[in-house]
């Protein structure tokens, strides 16, 4: 028997995206402790000043955060300029390398208190940990709603693709600036 899936009368639109920290706990292992602090408190200095008030955490996931914003082109205006940031911060300080995975999905979830849970939390998180270090990959509902709103930016089709507890497939887009 299919079940439907329908949104929560409380849901919001926006988009959730990701962020990782690749290799961050080699990292951890090789540098100890106290570098793995620095490199965190570097990421989320980069984190807060780049998304500024168009958007929010909305929660620490110990190496990645889960961030939100209500709108989809300050979303993924905000991913890759985070993507920059973490570029020129790591060619800068070698010892902190900040080679993050960005994963964003646009669609309804329900707040619960701070935070939002639900269907489309589920997808940006699997979204997430498809992404490549330095990578925006984003879904086709993010793709669409972005569409041409933002012209220097590209959607390479990536393909729909079956992600674990996810039913049907999702299509999924490698975002980034044209040169």
């Amino acid at each position: 028997m299919s079940r439907s899936r329908t949104a929560s009368p409380d849901a919001v639109q926006g988009t959730i995206i990701f962020t990782d920290l690749a290799g961050f706990t080699e990292f951890t292992d090789e540098r100890g402790d106290e570098a793995a602090l620095r490199l965190l408190a570097l990421k989320d200095k980069l984190v807060r000043e780049t998304i500024g008030d168009r958007g929010r955490i909305v929660k620490n996931l110990g190496d990645g955060l889960m961030l939100w914003f209500e709108n989809a082109c300050d979303a993924i205006d905000a991913a890759l300029r985070l993507q920059d940031q973490f570029e020129d911060e790591s060619s800068v300080d070698d010892d902190l390398p900040l080679w993050v995975r960005i994963g964003a999905h646009y669609g309804q979830p329900t707040p619960r208190g701070d935070d939002f849970f639900g269907h489309d939390v589920n997808v940006a998180h699997r979204i997430v940990e498809l992404a490549a270090p330095g990578e925006v990959l984003v879904s086709g509902a993010l793709a669409e709603k972005v569409g041409d709103s933002l012209p220097e930016v590209t959607f390479d089709e990536v393909g729909p693709t079956l992600m674990k507890g996810i039913r049907d497939p999702v299509p999924l887009y490698r975002a980034y600036r044209a040169e």
